[in-house]
């Protein structure tokens, strides 16, 4: 497939050490300095990254709301206006099509937000749908640039040169129309680094204009771009799944652990069916966090193996003042237990981690495993998600502690409770 470019793809090319193809075979800048430092200051400041790589399908129409209620497995009938929702839609087998944020301008009217990769299957299956619906699907992602703001004190920086909306005032996961300079654009509260933030949904011939000024603004507050392996890092830290690596048609929301946004009260949405065989039935594999005992991350794919399926053998030390003595070493077994999907340092702990399907019956938290990298055993333990900040306290920041928050703090990694996505998350109400 060809490259494709996003509006602010010159910046990237200028400035970044690299970039690379990614999901819908956009190119992606991959660092601008170090992933470690872009991370942590995300985490301590603000940081900006373009993720106009996602899509915009505007739906409008009398069948709209109709329409979008089918296809999410989230309800839709509560929302207001200027607020958005975390959902997945799936096929008629429950694997997941996608998942996306629905953002509700009036009842007639939509715009259901894509992931990257699955960009265009997402539109053509929202399409297809729509036929005979009396609701009207236009992609829009060409129109559209999507820089977001995060961290800490993304809120203090806006502040200074958002007009026309009150951002002290604009609650987790709702949207607002406001104007930057002469630019007029739609910010929303919502992210993907598990960190107070903000999308601007501007139009992409102004994109340039936008990103130049807030770059030039925000010096002041350290703000700084990142890349793609700052996101990683960041999501990963978060246990936020990305369609591609750990979602596919082949997973339903059960298993990436989504299930707190499936309304089965709802009487009619696609793949409601069989979601309700497989909650009848049980899994037989989970989504679940891992801490490893390595300095490198574990590779898409890499096969994870139980404690008890592993070979265990008694090596002489040959050298040092141990030698002499024996230490134990591992080798896999035969009986693989699980794949990893996606792997990253978690620069906030300084711990490396990484998500994994496992088999139910090794999904515990607090259970040994073995991960193979690079052809060598590894040890491995199930941990509860999200790894940082598990009570999801930054992400609902409220203004009086903006002052307070001056870095990442210590990571809780105690809690199991089911993680909030960040860009991809609403409690199913009316959000906080």
């Amino acid at each position: 497939m060809p490259e494709r470019r996003t509006p602010l793809y010159d910046f990237h090319f200028r400035s970044a050490r690299n970039v690379i193809k990614g999901g819908g075979d956009f190119m992606f800048p991959s660092a601008y300095t170090s992933s470690m430092e872009e991370h942590l200051n995300v985490r301590r400041n603000v940081g900006m990254q373009d993720l106009s790589t996602m899509g915009e399908v505007d739906i409008k129409g009398p069948g709209a709301e109709r329409l979008v209620r089918r296809l999410l497995v989230n309800e839709v009938q509560d929302m207001e206006p200027g607020q958005l929702r975390y959902s997945t839609m799936c096929n008629e087998d429950g694997g997941v099509v996608d998942d996306v944020t629905v953002y509700k301008f009036g009842d007639e009217h939509f715009m259901v937000v894509t992931s990257s990769g699955p960009r265009l299957k997402t539109y053509r299956w929202i399409s297809e749908h729509a036929a005979g619906n009396s609701a009207y699907v236009t992609d829009v992602t060409a129109a559209v640039a999507l820089p977001v703001v995060q961290g800490p004190r993304s809120r203090r920086f806006l502040k200074t040169i958002v007009e026309d909306v009150d951002l002290d005032s604009l609650r987790f996961f709702r949207f607002a129309p406001c104007r930057i300079g002469e630019i007029e654009l739609l910010i929303s509260r919502s992210g993907y680094t598990g960190e107070l933030g903000y999308e601007l949904y501007t139009p992409a011939d102004q994109a340039g204009v936008l990103w130049e000024n807030l770059l030039d603004k925000g010096r002041e507050f350290d703000l700084r771009p990142y890349g793609v392996e700052a996101m990683q890092s960041l999501r990963i830290e978060k246990s936020l799944p990305l369609y591609g690596p750990d979602i596919s048609e082949d997973d339903t929301p059960f298993h990436v652990g989504l299930s707190r946004w499936i309304r089965m009260e709802k009487r009619d949405f696609i793949g409601r069916d069989a979601l309700l065989r497989l909650q009848e039935r049980g899994l037989d594999r989970r989504w679940v966090g891992l801490t490893l005992e390595s300095e490198v991350p574990a590779a898409a794919g890499a096969k994870v193996y139980s404690i008890g399926d592993v070979a265990t053998f008694r090596e002489p030390i040959e050298t040092g003042a141990e030698a002499g003595d024996y230490e134990d070493s591992v080798m896999p077994g035969d009986r693989q237990v699980g794949r990893v999907t996606s792997s990253a340092m978690g620069h906030s702990f300084g711990r490396m981690l990484a998500m994994a399907y496992l088999d139910t019956a090794h999904s515990w938290p607090g259970n040994n495993v073995v991960v193979e990298i690079n052809g060598r055993p590894i040890p491995a333990r199930v941990s509860p998600t999200p790894f940082f900040d598990p009570e999801n306290a930054r992400i609902r920041s409220e203004p009086q502690e903006d002052e307070r928050r001056s870095g990442p703090g210590p990571a809780a990694t105690s809690n199991s409770r089911p993680n909030v996505p960040a860009r991809q998350s609403s409690n199913g109400g009316s959000g906080s």
